[in-house]
């Protein structure tokens, strides 16, 4: 479990690095077109990965929904509203806003797939990172 947390923690942390490098580019083009570049380099470079390791097509891609296709285009407009973002309200509160969406976002998934409870707990942390986004602007 340990090492889950510290992936997750790594992921979050490449998440704040790629969206200040990409913020850094898109004030120099704009953030479509820097949400273009990222998403170009990192198709090449996966592309590169999945190809080296023999595994272009997963099995059940065939019949998976339609539903499970649009992630892309969900992910184009997460990288190209952090690119706007971060050179206007900087990386940690713009990195706050996300995660706040992010778990909010998840309360309600989880209570449309019937989580058994109220998820308060979960609510609770929403507001302390809204919290903590205000209290960083000060």
């Amino acid at each position: 479990m340990s090492v889950m947390i510290l992936l997750a923690f790594l992921g979050g942390a490449l998440v704040t690095l790629s969206r200040q490098i990409n913020g850094r580019l898109a004030v120099e083009t704009s953030a479509l077109q820097s949400s273009f570049w990222n998403h170009f380099v990192g198709f090449a470079a996966l592309a590169a990965v999945t190809v080296l390791a023999g595994s272009f097509w997963p099995e059940g891609a065939a019949t998976a929904p339609w539903l499970a296709w649009i992630g892309g285009a969900l992910g184009v407009a997460f990288v190209a509203s952090g690119s706007w973002l971060v050179p206007r309200l900087g990386a940690a509160m713009t990195g706050g806003l996300l995660v706040a969406g992010q778990m909010l976002s998840g309360v309600v998934l989880d209570l449309v797939r019937g989580a058994d409870a109220i998820l308060w707990m979960q609510l609770a942390g929403v507001a302390l990172i809204l919290a903590g986004v205000i209290l960083s602007r000060r």
